[in-house]
């Protein structure tokens, strides 16, 4: 796979595998607290409840609160922004591909990254449709800003998002188009446990969902669901 312009010194956002050097950064102790193992949930009456409280389509503007293992954290979603993919983003959380899913890729001072579904059969059904690109319509990669990890080729964007922790503006030309911003919980997306950061192998997650995640990095946080505010 090509690399992508200026990603050297940074740490990759492709979404299928790791080759590329990790950013160096000033050793900070482990963050966050961990994640306890869920007890197993009915997907079938999980989504259920999520699309009771979503509406039929997605706002010009909307807000969703993520209710993590660790605290909360409130995005406000902009289809300005990126039209596409806050439609996207809307259709996969209102039927709860959200839920249950680990912050499988965290690197302090970078980004935190999630959205391969915990559940293989979601991932199957969810995890294979890519999207068209967006142009980006004047926002920045800054601290607070949510947007798709994609691989190096256009129209490669599909269910995978980070949370930029970091200054990364130089993605801004590179086809990583935020869509969404954190307005409330902030510090608890600093708070993310770090301690694993690049080691679960996706093809895992994607095959074993949280089965292998539970298993090998059970102190990773995750969401436990995704709910529409306003």
């Amino acid at each position: 796979m090509k690399q992508i312009k200026n990603l050297r010194r940074f740490p990759s956002l492709v979404i299928a595998s790791f080759v590329l050097p990790i950013l160096v950064l000033t050793p900070v102790s482990v963050v966050g607290q961990g994640a306890p193992v869920p007890s197993p949930v009915d997907p079938a009456a999980s989504t259920a409840e999520v699309k009771s409280n979503w509406p039929d389509k997605a706002p010009n503007i909307f807000k969703v609160k993520f209710e993590c293992s660790h605290g909360d954290i409130v995005v406000e979603v902009h289809k300005d922004w990126s039209p596409i993919g806050a439609e996207h983003f809307f259709d996969l959380a209102k039927i709860g591909y959200y839920n249950d899913v680990r912050f499988f890729r965290v690197v302090p001072g970078f980004m935190a990254q999630f959205g391969i579904s915990g559940d293989p059969e979601m991932t199957k059904n969810h995890g294979n449709k890519n999207i068209m690109d967006d142009p980006n319509a004047g926002q920045s990669n800054s601290p607070g800003m949510m947007t798709y990890a994609k691989t190096g080729l256009p129209n490669s964007r599909s269910t995978q998002l980070f949370i930029n922790t970091g200054d990364n503006k130089f993605l801004d030309s590179q086809g990583f188009t935020p869509f969404a911003k954190v307005v409330e919980g902030m510090d608890v997306v600093k708070k993310i446990n770090s301690e694993y950061r690049e080691k679960p192998n996706q093809m895992s997650i994607r095959s074993q969902g949280n089965v292998y995640l539970n298993k090998a990095f059970p102190n990773l946080d995750y969401i436990k669901r995704v709910i529409f505010v306003e």
